[in-house]
């Protein structure tokens, strides 16, 4: 069991977002919005709401936006001073208050273990740390995050996050084969990239969120020293090599996921929390029952 606790998380944030072209042409991916709320706002959410405030992205060029968000905006605060719009105020303030953000750049895209890596500097040893990627929105009553921290504070060993996936789509992610030692939580024997169909080990696929210790940077550096020329360094690479010596879990969390690094899952992220939304659900749903007769139409 460890008694180590979990303060800090790295945001790899420094991707080009091109299955958003020409949106992520000026303005990053992560800043694409669910309602009126950036995509990464609700990562970090999920982090402070983990009890984590120490929040490091690992970003590129392209990617000032996101300092900028998370930074004071002192003139916008005085013209809503002058406008007596104080409940904006405070609530743009909160955001940058949120937490405690450093910002380190991947110089060059060589995989996500690299940007990892990129903040791996920022990490004592001995100390573990999450990792949460900017494309999975998870909405839950308790953090997707938290939970998977529970699970560690248990095991004292890596997590990931899992979700069964339809059988069809395997090849599209990390699929782990594992025993259950409890209701949803795994001990995992293997980490498949993208397997065919027919050789997927499960339905249970790992999506962007890791709880990882010193070990596990440690061997991303060693793998990075070796690594040939044009070659992407993955977590997963590291996540394999661990396996061989110690165990690592997966949680297979209570939530609903949206991989907001696609254009139909920004979608569907952007309707379901519109219709949890205080101050527009109720136009919305008004606009999805007329919208709901047209299309009626179209789909006949």
């Amino acid at each position: 069991m460890s008694n180590t606790k979990i303060t800090k998380v790295i945001m790899p944030v420094a991707g080009f977002g091109t299955r958003f072209l020409p949106a992520t042409k000026c303005q990053p991916k992560e800043m694409l919005t669910i309602v009126d709320k950036p995509v990464i706002h609700f990562l970090v959410e999920e982090a402070v709401n983990s009890g984590i405030k120490d929040i490091t992205f690992v970003t590129g060029r392209g990617k000032r936006a996101i300092e900028d968000y998370f930074d004071y905006a002192v003139e916008l605060e005085q013209v809503l001073s002058i406008s007596g719009k104080r409940d904006l105020i405070s609530s743009i303030r909160q955001v940058s208050e949120m937490g405690r953000f450093t910002y380190v750049r991947q110089k060059e895209a060589h995989g996500n273990g690299d940007a990892i890596l990129s903040a791996a500097h920022l990490i004592h040893r001995g100390e573990p740390c999450a990792v949460l990627f900017g494309d999975d929105v998870v909405d839950s009553e308790i953090p997707a995050l938290k939970q998977m921290i529970s699970v560690f504070e248990k095991y004292g060993d890596p997590v990931v996050a899992l979700e069964e996936v339809p059988h069809n789509k395997t090849n599209l992610y990390g699929i782990v084969s594992g025993k259950e030692v409890e209701k949803n939580v795994f001990q995992i024997n293997s980490i498949v990239e993208k397997p065919s169909v027919k050789n997927a080990p499960s339905n249970l696929a790992v999506v962007g969120k890791y709880i990882i210790n010193y070990e596990i940077l440690s061997i991303l550096k060693r793998l990075r020293q070796n690594f040939s020329e044009g070659r992407e360094l993955g977590i997963t690479d590291a996540l394999k090599i661990y396996l061989k010596d110690k165990p690592i879990y997966g949680l297979k969390f209570t939530g609903k996921r949206f991989d907001c690094g696609s254009k139909i899952g920004l979608l569907e992220a952007t309707v379901h929390f519109a219709l949890k939304h205080k101050e527009v659900n109720q136009e919305f749903k008004a606009f999805l029952k007329k919208l709901s007769k047209k299309l009626k139409y179209f789909l006949t």
